[in-house]
């Protein structure tokens, strides 16, 4: 079979998904993590020919907010 035309980490544009980053890659599957539509999976064969290669920096990764929730006291009656 012919080699994989994306390599993990590459950037890519989805004609209905957009901009995302290939994760994972094999001759069966890929699985690309988009900006807005979160990480989907594809057969390779039949995906490939709708990817374009973009040119763009990997987005930074988001970092959700990690407050610590506090206890509240509860009232004794």
């Amino acid at each position: 079979m012919a080699a994989n035309p994306y390599n993990q980490g590459a950037q890519v544009e989805h004609s209905i998904f957009g901009l995302g980053t290939v994760v994972s890659i094999n001759e069966e599957r890929i699985v690309i993590k988009f900006d807005d539509h979160g990480e989907k999976k594809f057969v390779t064969p039949m995906v490939v020919a709708s990817l374009k290669k973009s040119d763009r920096q990997p987005p930074a990764e988001k970092r959700g907010s990690r407050r610590k929730k506090v206890a509240t006291p509860v009232a004794a009656h």
